[in-house]
């Protein structure tokens, strides 16, 4: 369970490939407080520690994760948004992610806007998730708040210090990202979807 606020961010620094998994080497200022078999997100991909050394840890992904997320476009030297699991008793400053990537999303337009900026992004509706107004969502592990919700597009609006502290700052037009939506959100159209 994670909160989708951003602790820091990531390097990746060697990916491996063996049979149908994929094994990320990723350095970060936190590497030294990780131990094995502990989840970490990265872009909101909730991926299990297997190896550390020295300021370098290892992480190691499925197919079904590599089908449904944008790991397997990262590059040597993309940068990745962290966040360990989340503490029982802590303050839950974002809202309640859980590390299971939905979909994928496409950038498809940045605005600037008297020094914060608006991202909009586009998702497949044919796999029934859903945005609300004012509804949260995860975009490559960031807690967010939905504006302009449309059929298979949002925007969000980004404060400077979320800018510069995540990944946001490397996106373009095109950018593939990783979306986890609303749980509630996700029960809700389960359940509207069995009454048909």
């Amino acid at each position: 369970m994670f909160t989708g606020i951003i602790e820091t961010l990531g390097i990746v620094k060697e990916i491996q490939k063996e049979q149908e998994n994929l094994h990320l080497t990723v350095t970060s200022d936190i590497t030294h407080e990780l131990k094995i078999d502990q989840s970490v997100a990265h872009n909101g991909i909730c991926l299990t520690v297997v190896k550390i050394h020295q300021d370098e840890y290892t992480v190691t992904a499925i197919k079904e994760t590599i089908d449904k997320t944008s790991i397997g476009t990262w590059k040597v030297g993309d940068v990745l948004n962290i966040e360990r699991a989340m503490k029982l008793g802590d303050r839950l400053d974002g809202h309640i992610v859980q590390g299971h990537v939905d979909q994928v999303g496409v950038c498809t337009n940045i605005k600037e806007a008297n020094g914060s900026w608006v991202f909009t992004f586009e998702y497949n509706q044919d796999l029934n998730n859903i945005t609300i107004e004012k509804g949260s969502i995860t975009i490559n592990g960031t807690s967010l708040t939905v504006v302009n919700s449309q059929i298979n597009s949002f925007s969000v609006a980004i404060i400077p210090y979320t800018f510069e502290h995540t990944n946001f700052h490397t996106f373009k037009i095109g950018t593939i990202v990783n979306l986890e939506f609303d749980v509630i959100g996700k029960y809700v159209a389960r359940l509207n979807e069995l009454r048909k």
